[in-house]
């Protein structure tokens, strides 16, 4: 009688129960159908394609860009049991042949294959070699948003996996994405020839994060304050340059914080030893472009820090969704101003991409300054994005701590006729100056001393200003003009204001307390609430069980949570097995990690018990 999906849960990856829609999406690859997968980071995507692969007849064929994450996955399902490889840029000749033969003789059940590879002649010959025995399982497509032309992520290479469909129609697929707007979406399944697949859409909420935006004043001080929440805590800094990322994590360092710099312009050797020592090390802070962070699989970035605006709400979904993938609470900061806006429209003005596509992402970036802007909870925007509803969470600035609204018309309207009467030719440095009556060089130069908005708004501070022209920007009624410097004009939208049509409810800038690193009643709802780190507090036995962990880890040459997740030594720390099947009994221990390593375990409880 051959296993069920729930029985191989249990048996190689100690889970009692599927979680969410997992199973279903099990039984449809199983089955033999193909199945679009939209499910946030920490969801437990990986599951959806491994069970299947491992039921079905044959390999299961993983199509994954992350070239420096795939040993670590592989080493994940080698330490379960899983006789799993993966085929990249990073083997040497003879590394490439001996996965190629463990291949063709069938002894693996899963390869992860780089797509640029997969996509070479000699792997399709491999593939038609396997497809003809009938020993290919599924091919699982992960990261599936790379094939958007309008993501932040997109891969060129990812366009021509539709051969999979052409070539192997008989074989079922799984694309698989943590965040997906309706547009990529479709887009996903047209380039990927998905249109008859089943779509799984789950909860895209994570509630376990606290959002947090402030208005960018002293941004090192901001960050230093924010980070001082979190000592010895693993997080992600993220910047728009490689000078800021260089720069920053140089000064963390002077100030006490171990930061580690990655981004395109560094030599591959460097940004993986700095990956590698971010996943394998304790308490270190990485500093990042956006070329870091993709799928990376490390449970316990108790924090996502951006220093700039991120071009779309997908992409900061995506980045902020890194921290917490243990479900434990978490948090997601973020400071940014007027000049984010400017640098993200002269970066997509000065782009060699077509208009349609410059549309869409001014678009998304408006969406993205009205996120920050919005008095509305964060959470509610967020998921309303990506079309799903929600109730204020009572875990994000806004909620914590509501904004004061207060009727802004007549400070529109005066923002809005210094830009006018001024040609629309200023950007808002220039336009408060006129408007608090300073008068600057610059003012001077151009005689906009003796325009009647000149110290109209006397009564507003700077910092005040700046808050009244942000939100213009996000309400659509004025616009940055890239190629004037970001000069400020004013949009149809802003008429009915100007003509007194309409009037206008803003927030007023208030001073955040700073952050808080406690859990609300809402974080943690579900499995965070009641897991066992949570349970065992830092323990003795617990801290025992992380000096083993980490030592285990240092002598096989992986990530500590390879090894055993913080919220399995949590189990263990709360439950105190007495036995292998106790043992068993806690989430996370399966038959090959009971094996391997149920009598030192049982030792350390014995010895703190």
């Amino acid at each position: 009688m051959s296993e069920s999906a729930s029985e191989l849960l249990r048996r190689i990856f100690g889970y009692a129960s599927f979680r969410g829609q997992q199973a279903e999406i099990v039984d449809e690859l199983v089955g033999g159908g193909d199945a679009l997968v939209l499910m946030p980071t920490g969801g437990g995507k990986s599951l959806c394609y491994q069970i299947p692969a491992l039921l079905r007849p044959g390999v299961g064929v993983v199509v994954s860009p992350l070239i420096a994450l795939m040993q670590d996955q592989v080493d994940a399902l080698r330490q379960v049991g899983v006789n799993a490889a993966f085929l990249n840029s990073s083997l040497d000749f003879r590394a490439v042949v001996e996965t190629e033969r463990s291949l063709l003789r069938g002894e693996l059940d899963l390869i992860y294959v780089a797509p640029e590879r997969l996509l070479t002649d000699r792997f399709i010959g491999l593939l038609e070699q396997l497809i003809a025995r009938q020993q290919v399982a599924l091919f699982a497509i992960d990261e599936a948003h790379c094939v958007s032309q309008w993501g932040h992520d997109f891969r060129p290479e990812y366009m021509q996996l539709s051969q999979l469909h052409e070539r192997f129609p008989g074989v079922p697929r799984v694309a698989l994405t943590a965040t997906a707007d309706q547009l990529t979406r479709q887009e996903i399944r047209t380039r990927l020839g998905l249109e008859q697949a089943r779509v799984f859409v789950a909860s895209f909420d994570r509630p376990n994060i606290r959002y947090l935006i402030v208005e960018r004043d002293n941004p090192r001080q901001q960050l230093l304050a924010f980070l001082a929440a979190h000592q010895g805590a693993a997080g992600i800094v993220y910047c728009l340059s490689r000078r800021k990322v260089d720069e920053t994590a140089a000064w963390l360092n002077t100030q006490g914080v171990t930061a580690l710099p990655y981004h395109a312009g560094l030599t591959s050797a460097d940004r993986q030893q700095h990956q590698q020592r971010f996943l394998r090390e304790d308490g270190l802070v990485m500093v990042a472009t956006i070329a870091f962070g993709m799928g990376i699989d490390k449970p316990d970035v108790r924090f996502v820090a951006h220093l700039d605006l991120p071009k779309s709400l997908e992409a900061y979904y995506q980045e902020t969704g890194r921290a917490g993938r243990d479900g434990e609470p978490s948090e997601a900061w973020m400071t940014y101003g007027l000049n984010d806006v400017v640098i993200h429209r002269q970066m997509i003005e000065e782009s060699a991409s077509p208009s349609a596509q410059k549309r869409v992402e001014r678009q998304k970036l408006e969406s993205m300054l009205a996120y920050c802007e919005s008095a509305r909870c964060r959470r509610v925007i967020l998921l309303d994005y990506f079309g799903e509803q929600a109730t204020p969470c009572g875990n994000c600035d806004v909620c914590l701590e509501p904004p004061i609204l207060w009727d802004g018309t007549v400070a529109a309207q005066k923002a809005l006729s210094a830009a006018l009467r001024t040609g629309q030719r200023f950007g808002a440095g220039h336009l408060i100056d006129i408007l608090r009556g300073k008068n600057t060089e610059k003012v001077q130069q151009f005689g906009h001393q003796g325009l009647p908005t000149f110290g109209v708004g006397a009564d507003i501070d700077e910092r005040g200003w700046r808050s009244v022209f942000r939100q213009l920007l996000a309400a659509g009624l004025l616009d940055a003009d890239a190629s004037a410097y970001g000069a400020l004009k004013l949009t149809d939208s802003a008429r009915p204001i100007l003509k007194g049509e309409t009037r206008l409810q803003l927030r007023r800038q208030v001073e955040r307390p700073k952050s808080r690193a406690t859990r609300s009643s809402r974080v943690g709802t579900g499995n965070a609430a009641s897991s066992g780190a949570s349970r065992a507090g830092d323990s003795p036995l617990l801290a025992s069980l992380r000096e083993w962990r980490l030592a285990q880890a240092r002598e096989q040459g992986v990530p500590a949570y390879v090894i055993l997740h913080d919220r399995t030594l949590g189990e263990i720390a709360a439950l105190l097995p007495a036995s292998v099947s106790a043992l068993l009994a806690v989430p996370g221990i399966g038959a090959a990690k009971a094996e391997r390593y149920g009598d030192a375990l049982l030792a350390l409880v014995a010895a703190r018990h």
